[in-house]
C-alpha cells in the first residue's frame, strides 16, 4: 500500500481509479482495448499531476517528503551500492548504538568505510534504531570507524538522515555535546577523502557530526537545518503549529542551501520523490558519490584538510562593495 502525503491527494484519487479499473477489468474480462486506452489516459494524467505538484513544493511540503516512511534508508543504500559489507559495532567505551551504523565494504567496487543514520521502517526497527537519533556512543563509534578509515587509507562515505541527536537524560549524562563535537572534529581532521549525503532529514549537530566532509551532497527533496521546523516554531512563536512558517524562514531546502553554498551539489530524485522509485534514487546517489570521490582522488592529506577547512569557513562569508571615496 502506497502512503500518500496530504498534498498528493489529487494523485491518490487518480491512482485509486486506476487500481479499481484494473481490478474490474481482471474480474469481468471487459474489452481489453477500451480498458487499456482508459488506463493509459489515467496513468498519463497521474504522472502529469505528480510532476506539477513536485515542481512547486514549498519548504514544509519538502519536509514531509524528506520524512516519508518509504524513503530509502541507510541499509537500503548499503544493500544496493556496497558489496562485501562488514558491519562494525560498539564504541569500545560504553556500548553499541544502532542509530548509527557503519562498516567496511566496496562502494561500487571501491574499498571504503561507510557510516550513516538508520531510522528503521517497521515499528520494531524504529524502536531498535531509536528513530535514527544517536546517543553519545553512536558518535564515538563513528569516531572509532573514521580512525580505522584513516589507518587503512580508505575514503569515508556517510549517509545522513536524522531529526537530531537523542536529547535524553542518559545521553546528556554520558557527554552528548562532547561526543558530537569530537565526531565533527574527526571529520574535519581526516587524512582521507570524505563525502556526505543528506538523504532525508539533516537535523542539527546530530547530522553535521558525520557530515563535515570534503563534499556534501543533498537529495532534491531532503532538508538540512540547525533545528527542526517544529522546534524553531516553539522557540520563536511558542507555537509548534507554525512549523510551516519556520520551515520557510530557515532556508532548509536543498535549493536554498545550494545558493548559500552550504552544500556542494543537489542530487535529483525521481518524479514524486525517492520513496516512489527507491531503486532509481539509490542508483543516482551512487553515481553522484562515485563522481565526488573521483574529484578527491589523489589529493594529499594536507590538501584534503585544507579544502575541508576552507569549505566550512566559507559558509556565511559575504563581500560588500567598498564605499566610494570622497
Amino acid at each position: 500500500m502506497r502512503t500518500y502525503l496530504d498534498f498528493e491527494k489529487p494523485v491518490a484519487e487518480i491512482e485509486t481509479k486506476i487500481d479499481e479499473l484494473q481490478a474490474l477489468a481482471e474480474a469481468s474480462g471487459a474489452d481489453a482495448i477500451s480498458q487499456g486506452q482508459e488506463l493509459s489516459r489515467l496513468k498519463t494524467k497521474a504522472e502529469n499531476q505528480l510532476a506539477a505538484i513536485y515542481s512547486k513544493l514549498d519548504p514544509w511540503q519538502k519536509t514531509q517528503v524528506a520524512r516519508h516512511q518509504d524513503r530509502p534508508r541507510f541499509r537500503d543504500y548499503v544493500g544496493a551500492l556496497v558489496t562485501d559489507f562488514v558491519e562494525l559495532s560498539g564504541d569500545r567505551k560504553y556500548g553499541e548504538d544502532a542509530a548509527i551504523l557503519g562498516g567496511l565494504g566496496k562502494f561500487l567496487g571501491r574499498p571504503v568505510l561507510v557510516i550513516g543514520h538508520e531510522k528503521g521502517r517497521t515499528t520494531a526497527e524504529r524502536l531498535k534504531h531509536n528513530f535514527g537519533m544517536a546517543r553519545p556512543e553512536g558518535y564515538r563509534k563513528a569516531v572509532r570507524l573514521m580512525d580505522l578509515a584513516e589507518k587503512f587509507s580508505l575514503p569515508v562515505v556517510s549517509f545522513v538522515d536524522t531529526a537530531g541527536a537523542y536529547p535524553g537524560i542518559g545521553a546528556e549524562e554520558r557527554g552528548q555535546a562532547e561526543a558530537i563535537a569530537r565526531s565533527t572534529e574527526r571529520c574535519l581532521t581526516l587524512a582521507v577523502p570524505m563525502v556526505a549525503v543528506i538523504t532525508g532529514e539533516g537535523g542539527s549537530g546530530g547530522a553535521i557530526a558525520i557530515a563535515a566532509a570534503n563534499k556534501v551532497l543533498m537529495l532534491e527533496h531532503s532538508i538540512y537545518s540547525v533545528i527542526s521546523p517544529e522546534g524553531a516554531a516553539s522557540i520563536l512563536w511558542k507555537d509548534s503549529a507554525r512549523a510551516k512558517d519556520a520551515a520557510t524562514a530557515m532556508k532548509i531546502t536543498a535549493q536554498d542551501l545550494g545558493e548559500l553554498h552550504v552544500i556542494d551539489a543537489i542530487i535529483p530524485e525521481p518524479v514524486g520523490g525517492a520513496h516512489r522509485e527507491p531503486s532509481a534514487a539509490i542508483a543516482t546517489v551512487g553515481a553522484a558519490v562515485a563522481e565526488a570521490l573521483d574529484t578527491l582522488s589523489g589529493k594529499s592529506p594536507d590538501e584534503l584538510r585544507a579544502q575541508r577547512r576552507e569549505r566550512f569557513f566559507a559558509i556565511g562569508r559575504f563581500e560588500t562593495e567598498a564605499a566610494p571615496s570622497a
